[in-house]
């Protein structure tokens, strides 16, 4: 990955320029993410899940933003890093909407459908785990390069706070295990978000310094 974002959600753009098989195994994990992502977007509204639908933003979110990396492969240093601030903001936005919702949803909160919500949090983690997999060959490169497997792995670790979730609301009958993984996963938006803007403006400064020399 370029110097466009530290924190390695994209994957090393440098890397994948120069191999194929990272890159094909990074083409993998988008197809993964927005795919899924799309499935459960859905079962979130079915399943009445704030849990889940915050979880299937995540899927997309890490599938637009590594996509964007790939597109952005051998374009300048200035237009990554105005990728990445795109890519910044864009999680921003959605941790700030899965924050609201979830907020308006704890006054009117209606637990769940549990069963629902535990089986596409079960297909969420397959799904993970088959993307941490299919990174795990490449997480011993640089910093960037295991940071991409490492947000694989994450995300399937709030997979299992989804399924936790709905044992919950199935033994408590009660909205608030959903509501408080929904939360959970858009403060990681946030971090994210926080991160990528920080390595971006970084760059634009370092950018702007280098042109004035």
């Amino acid at each position: 990955m370029s110097n466009d974002s530290n924190c390695g959600c994209t994957g090393d753009t440098v890397r994948a320029e120069r191999d194929p098989a990272y890159r094909r195994a990074l083409w993998i994990v988008v197809i993964l993410n927005l795919g899924f992502g799309a499935i459960e977007i859905v079962g979130g509204f079915i399943a009445n899940s704030q849990a889940l639908k915050a979880d299937s933003l995540d899927f997309i979110g890490d599938g637009t933003i590594t996509l964007a990396g790939l597109v952005a492969i051998g374009w300048t240093a200035l237009a990554r890093t105005r990728i990445a601030l795109a890519q910044g903001l864009f999680l921003l936005s959605l941790g700030i909407g899965v924050i609201g919702v979830a907020l308006w949803r704890a006054l009117t909160a209606v637990p769940p459908e549990a069963e629902l919500m535990g089986g596409i949090g079960v297909a969420a983690l397959l799904v993970n785990l088959t993307s941490a997999a299919v990174l795990s060959r490449f997480r011993e490169g640089d910093a960037n390069v295991r940071a991409v497997w490492l947000f694989s792995r994450n995300d399937a670790i709030a997979n299992v706070a989804v399924i936790i979730a709905a044992g919950l609301v199935a033994w408590t009958g009660q909205a608030w295990p959903d509501l408080a993984v929904a939360a959970i996963i858009a403060t990681l938006f946030l971090h994210s978000a926080y991160e990528i803007l920080r390595s971006a403006r970084t760059e634009l400064r370092d950018l702007s310094i280098v042109a004035g020399q």
